[in-house]
C-alpha cells in the first residue's frame, strides 16, 4: 500500500494545511484527503506543486508499505523472503 507523508512534511516545514492548499492550489478538502489516505490518485502536476511548496522530493511525501505488518519497503532493497 501506499501512505501519504504530507502531514510529516507539514510538520518539518512548520507549513499548515491552509497554507499547502493555497500554495498548491487545490482545496483543503482535497489536501485532507491525502493527508488522511483516502485519495485513490493523485495527478502528477499535484504532486509537482506540493513537492514545490515543501521543498521536497515525491518520495518524502509518499511511502509503499507491504501487506497489513507494514514493513517498510525502500528503493534499491531486494526482497530476501
Amino acid at each position: 500500500m501506499i501512505v501519504i507523508n504530507i502531514d510529516v512534511m507539514l510538520a518539518r516545514r512548520k507549513m499548515s494545511v491552509t497554507e499547502l492548499a493555497r500554495q498548491v492550489g487545490i482545496t483543503m478538502a482535497n489536501i485532507s484527503i491525502l493527508k488522511n489516505g483516502k485519495a485513490k490518485a493523485v495527478r502528477i502536476e499535484t504532486l509537482d506543486k506540493i513537492c514545490r511548496a515543501l521543498d521536497c522530493q515525491p518520495g518524502d511525501n509518499l511511502e509503499y508499505r507491504r501487506g497489513d505488518m507494514g514493513e517498510t519497503i525502500r528503493m534499491g532493497e531486494e526482497d530476501e523472503q
